[in-house]
């Protein structure tokens, strides 16, 4: 199974953006479908974003109109670019890619 690598977490403070990536540990490789998940301290690991190659896309409620998920590199990798970021984002972030494994996570910590 395919395991993603995420990178691009870091500390941002409130209305700030990040661009997590996700990257597969193959080549060649080709996204049909990903999600991006997050898991805050405490919390049950949420679904933030979905992409599939047939062009649908959703966003859970709470992102919506902020986050955008997208595809680099002819399909290669994946994207969640964060926009306006709140405290509430705060959250490790995986992604998965085909129905794969999942990758180690990267942290996003939004603070002043």
């Amino acid at each position: 199974q395919v395991q993603p690598v995420e990178s691009g977490g870091g500390l941002v403070q409130p209305g700030g953006s990040l661009r997590l990536s996700c990257v597969p540990n193959r080549r060649p490789f080709s996204i049909s479908t990903m999600g991006w998940y997050r898991q805050a301290p405490g919390k049950q690991r949420e679904l933030v974003a979905t992409y599939s190659s047939d062009g649908r896309i959703t966003y859970a409620s709470s992102v919506k109109g902020r986050f955008t998920i997208g595809t680099d590199n002819a399909q290669y990798s994946g994207y969640l670019q964060m926009n306006s970021l709140q405290a509430e984002d705060t959250a490790v972030y995986y992604c998965l890619l085909n129905f794969g494994s999942w990758g180690q996570g990267t942290q996003v910590t939004v603070s002043s």
